[in-house]
């Protein structure tokens, strides 16, 4: 097969237009870098005064063993006064360099510190749909490894600005000693900035490449670790090891490029002064025995220019640290930039308060579009009143929009059109997290915390009293399994709750979502953990939760479908037929059929754990118990 040629003209340009967005993102994250430094100024400026000071003290020491030779030494003065006082100058030295480090910690931690909360806190802010297409591990990143990169260029901040002040001194002090000798020994400072530049632009795009790759390397630890229970139950470790191990190796791939681009240049910034050192003592030794300059002045000339290698050497360092800052803050960016999709009004609505004379939580879907893709609607005009009080059942076939409806209602997503309401306020005009602290909701994906299990249970009211927390578990049906466990409501139910059963987990769950007393709750699918066999055990218990609270069921199995007031058929997205049980049995075709799939689906997965298959068939046709 021939390729068609690439157009020289179209592939300069498409250079060019690669190095300009280059050239942008690079100046772009020294913005950002000198933007978060701004907000430290009072810092740098004390840390401009310490390291003024310090360079003082720091380049008497060679004045002061000029004159210890020249007049101690050669000419028998008071050699031991110019000990002391350069052993007062070291002192000085090393005081100020102790309090020098410590500013140079202390901000920079507390920089990595107010750029780790500020990106949490925006990420906690974020529209689900951003979390739905974004990689863990890529946002974990961001707030680790990315952020060290920026606390490692800020630490070194008020070191190199003593080395700069170190620099220009010595630089001075150099010129007028001897300014024909200085202008030998400075000679390689030119060329020492321009290797400086060029290292710059080089390593910028390594830097990032290193950054990307090491987070694809973290977003496949952490589905590795998340995921380890299907990995293990497949059988698929090697599949995983081999994503780990090209990660890895794309790792070393472009860390070795980076490093090749810092022995290039590094090297080159340690030799120049080197080669200056060698110049004066040339030039130097002769003006000395030519009796144009003092041996004294020949020595602090070496220790000055010795003391220009660290200070230049730091420079090439911070270059090489700013870049990598500069790269981990366009990427740090990428995330503080992206504005939610979904948030609070600025000036949002009070929902009416909830009082003993009157009931709330009344639930109105309006007109209701919604498609998570543009071209695909989920939701075709679903209408839907719920009064205060009133349980709901919605049923329907898989992908028909029954969670769609539940993260409408708490606003992960906003309709396309239409409206919702909530005792008669959009929940637009609400703010976020009132809206939320009044819809309780417990999920089919049961999610638990590494805590305690009272901390789980409390989690919306973490100071809620123990008698709150044990009440909301016995109506939840869970009280007596906590009470089994080996610390009761303080043991430890470690990662995502897996130490305990899934009906366990759904259980806390449904507790967690009592404690909150919501105005509305939501059991989105809550039961579907909880084997068929077992089912009838928390029945009671839901039943009197939802009593008197406005409920929506989403369910499938008719046990739990006959708890509800009201039973909703939903189908093409919108409302195909409304009724009870029994009538709906009689009357809607669809509602049969769906009911008979969803047995079917439960009869296999009863099957494969070996419990429930004939109860979950009989079920259909009417719930047992009086449901």
């Amino acid at each position: 097969m021939t390729g068609t040629p690439l157009d020289p003209d179209a592939a300069a340009a498409a250079k060019g237009e690669a190095e300009e967005q280059a050239r942008a993102q690079r100046n772009l994250g020294w913005h950002l870098l000198w933007k978060t430094l701004l907000e430290q100024k009072r810092a740098l400026i004390l840390g401009v005064a310490i390291g003024v000071t310090w360079t003082a003290a720091k380049v008497a020491v060679p004045q002061l063993t000029k004159h210890a030779i020249d007049r101690g030494i050669e000419q028998n003065g008071p050699l031991l006064a110019w000990s002391v006082f350069i052993a007062i100058a070291g002192v000085a030295t090393g005081l100020l360099t102790a309090g020098r480090r410590y500013l140079a910690f202390r901000e920079s931690r507390w920089t990595e510190t107010l750029l780790r909360e500020r990106i949490y806190a925006h990420i906690q802010r974020l529209h689900v749909a951003y979390h739905d297409k974004s990689q863990t591990g890529q946002l974990m990143s961001r707030a680790s490894s990315d952020l060290q990169q920026v606390q490692q260029f800020v630490v070194m901040i008020p070191i190199t600005l003593s080395n700069v002040a170190q620099l220009v001194a010595v630089t001075v002090i150099l010129s007028l000693t001897d300014w024909r000798l200085a202008i030998v020994a400075l000679a390689p400072l030119p060329f020492i900035n321009v290797a400086s530049r060029r290292f710059s632009s080089r390593i910028h795009p390594a830097v990032l490449a290193v950054q990307n790759e090491q987070a694809q390397l973290a977003s496949v630890v952490e589905e590795s670790v998340s995921g380890v229970r299907v990995v293990k139950g497949l059988g698929t470790e090697q599949v995983q090891f081999d994503k780990l191990r090209k990660e890895a190796d794309d790792i070393q791939r472009v860390s070795l490029k980076a490093a090749g681009i810092r022995s290039r240049f590094l090297p080159a910034i340690d030799l120049l002064p080197s080669l200056g050192l060698i110049a004066v003592l040339g030039y130097g030794g002769h003006r000395v025995i030519n009796g144009d300059m003092s041996i004294g002045d020949l020595v602090a000339f070496n220790v000055y220019l010795t003391m220009l290698v660290w200070p230049l050497r730091n420079i090439g360092m911070m270059v090489a640290l700013g870049q990598r800052a500069a790269a981990a803050l366009v990427r740090v960016h990428e995330v503080l930039s992206t504005e939610p999709a979904v948030k609070s009004p600025e000036k949002p609505r009070q929902l009416p308060p909830r009082t003993s004379a009157t009931q709330t939580g009344a639930v109105r879907f309006e007109s209701v579009h919604f498609g998570y893709d543009v071209d695909r609607e989920i939701l075709r005009g679903f209408d839907l009143a719920i009064a205060p009080g009133e349980s709901v059942a919605l049923v329907g076939a898989t992908g028909s929009g029954k969670s769609t409806i539940v993260r409408l209602l708490l606003r992960f997503y906003d309709v396309t059109n239409g409206r919702i309401t909530i005792d008669g306020v959009d929940v637009r005009r609400l703010d976020l997290g009132e809206l939320r602290r009044n819809v309780g909701v417990v999920f089919e994906d049961t999610f638990l915390f590494n805590d305690s299990v009272r901390n789980n249970i409390a989690f919306s009211k973490p100071d809620a009293e123990q008698s709150i927390v044990e009440r909301a578990a016995r109506l939840a049906g869970a009280h007596d399994f906590i009470n089994q466990l080996p610390d009761g409501y303080d043991t430890q139910i470690g990662e995502r709750g897996y130490s305990l059963s899934g009906g366990q987990r759904q259980r806390v769950a449904i507790a967690r979502a009592i404690v909150a007393d919501p105005r509305v709750l939501v059991l989105d699918d809550a039961t579907s953990a909880v084997d068929p066999s077992k089912e009838h055990e928390i029945r009671d218990a839901m039943r009197t939760v939802m009593s008197g609270r406005t409920t929506i069921v989403v369910a499938h199995r008719p046990g739990t479908i006959a708890l509800a007031d009201r039973i909703v058929l939903l189908d093409g997205g919108v409302v195909a037929a409304v009724g009870q049980h029994r009538d709906l049995i009689e009357s809607s075709e669809r509602y049969r059929e769906v009911l008979a799939a969803w047995a079917v689906r439960d009869a296999e997965s009863d099957a494969a754990d070996g419990s429930g298959i004939a109860e979950t068939r009989g079920s259909i046709a009417a719930p047992t118990g009086g449901d």
